[in-house]
């Protein structure tokens, strides 16, 4: 298993797992670093993303109803989506016409790409032309001119042409004279050795001179360490303003992608996954890392967090536990988050409409605040299973759960008698309802 691959398996242990909350974050945390170097990820990104998750995960605190575990998943998530950009880049042009500078290393399918792009954006209806100013690879010219007439869009080049700064000039005056409304120009690869500086001059020349409305840097996924660097170069002569990755198929490795998003601070606007002109599409951060990760439980847990953001609070969810007389152990743990925010029981049984006329003997359910954090550390140590099923939970996952928790048995034997005392309040409350329903009162409840 190598690289971004290894994520998705180091998340599912993590969330299936038990033991301590803080050893499972060391441990996915040494995890992901490993996952990220194999992947070629620049060592300085890798260190300062570790830390931002670390400091994050045993700082902040989920919202109520969201346990610890669900949380450090999430940060995990919009982390890896931070770095990649965050949401969605626009991909069409904000303005007409609309001039585009390739740049990039040799050999990374740029030439291609400008043809890829073309295709797209005229798809789209936009008027696209393409000019090549590639002066030092003799198949350059023939390649994209052959490109641009298997998609039917205007070409401008000049064969044995010495000057790339004129050409680039003319084939824009050229292309807006015949009505394009988008242009897409492609240079020469540069291969980022020092030998080569005058390559790179020449791009900053290009920049300086065309004053394009976007510089792409075009690079390729298997790319690795070298990509942090040379981002950085570049960027340095034409500031980069989005990124193309090429050969980002299902074995590419993609660190070097995340270097050179690093460096630049630039989004990643569209990847290509193979050799055919329809090969490219617009890059979806989230969507990326959803699959980096392995979507699975994950995604219950993002449309958890969704949800809650939307809707959830703490009254609908013992508004349901009432009507349903079901309650598992990750409704006691909201219970308890929301009880150390909101007060005394008794205030948030009152929020949910009708309880008012119940009698309720809250004496068994009153909890110190040292001993509410204790039992959110003892559930934190839970499986999902025991959370959902607490009837499971048997000596020997008792001793496993206490171990984990840092706790004693007989405290997380205390905890589930509060649960079994909060489930046969919920059954009388259920049953007491029913009878107020009988009796008239049932309004309340409608």
């Amino acid at each position: 298993m190598k690289g971004l691959e290894r994520l998705r398996y180091a998340i599912a242990s993590f969330i299936k797992g038990g033991g301590k909350y803080e050893d499972a974050v060391n441990n996915f945390i040494r995890d992901l670093q490993k996952a990220l170097i194999t992947a070629d990820v620049n060592v300085r990104v890798v260190i300062d993303l570790t830390k931002k998750i670390k400091e994050k995960a045993l700082e902040s605190e989920p919202p109520p109803g969201v346990l610890r575990r669900e949380w450090f998943v999430k940060i995990v998530y919009d982390s890896l989506v931070e770095l990649f950009g965050g949401e969605s880049p626009e991909i069409y042009p904000t303005k007409l016409p609309w001039t585009i500078m390739l740049v990039g290393v040799q050999g990374t399918g740029k030439t291609t790409t400008a043809g890829k792009l073309a295709n797209f954006y005229k798809k789209r209806g936009y008027r696209v032309g393409l000019v090549t100013t590639d002066t030092y690879r003799p198949a350059a010219y023939d390649q994209l001119k052959q490109i641009s007439e298997q998609i039917g869009v205007p070409f401008y080049g000049e064969k044995g042409g010495k000057d790339p700064v004129k050409i680039a000039k003319r084939g824009i005056e050229f292309l807006k004279n015949r009505g394009v409304n988008v242009i897409i120009v492609d240079t020469a690869g540069r291969h980022g050795y020092g030998d080569e500086e005058y390559l790179l001059k020449e791009m900053e020349d290009l920049a300086k001179a065309l004053k394009p409305d976007e510089v792409m840097l075009v690079i390729d996924a298997y790319l690795g360490q070298k990509a942090y660097d040379l981002a950085k170069k570049f960027h340095e002569k034409a500031p980069i303003g989005s990124i193309t990755i090429t050969k980002l198929d299902g074995t590419a490795k993609g660190g070097g992608a995340i270097s050179a998003v690093s460096a630049t601070g630039a989004r990643i606007k569209f990847i290509g996954d193979g050799e055919k002109i329809d090969d490219i599409e617009p890059f979806n951060p989230r969507k990326f890392v959803s699959r980096v990760l392995g979507l699975g439980d994950l995604e219950t847990l993002l449309e958890k967090f969704k949800a809650l953001e939307e809707s959830e609070n703490l009254e609908k969810r013992w508004e349901k536990a009432l009507l349903t007389g079901r309650l598992t152990l990750r409704d006691l743990y909201a219970q308890i988050k929301s009880l150390k925010k909101l007060g005394p029981l008794r205030k948030v049984l009152q929020m949910i409409p009708g309880l008012s006329l119940m009698p309720i003997d809250e004496s068994k359910l009153q909890v110190s605040e040292d001993k509410m954090d204790k039992w959110l550390h003892i559930m934190d140590s839970m499986t999902y299973s025991e959370l959902d099923n607490p009837h499971i939970i048997d000596r020997s996952r008792i001793r496993r759960i206490a171990r984990g928790s840092g706790t004693s048995p007989e405290e997380v034997k205390e905890l589930l008698n509060y649960y079994e005392n909060t489930k046969r309040m919920l059954k009388t409350m259920k049953r007491k309802k029913s009878l107020l329903k009988r009796l008239g009162a049932g309004g309340v409840f409608s």
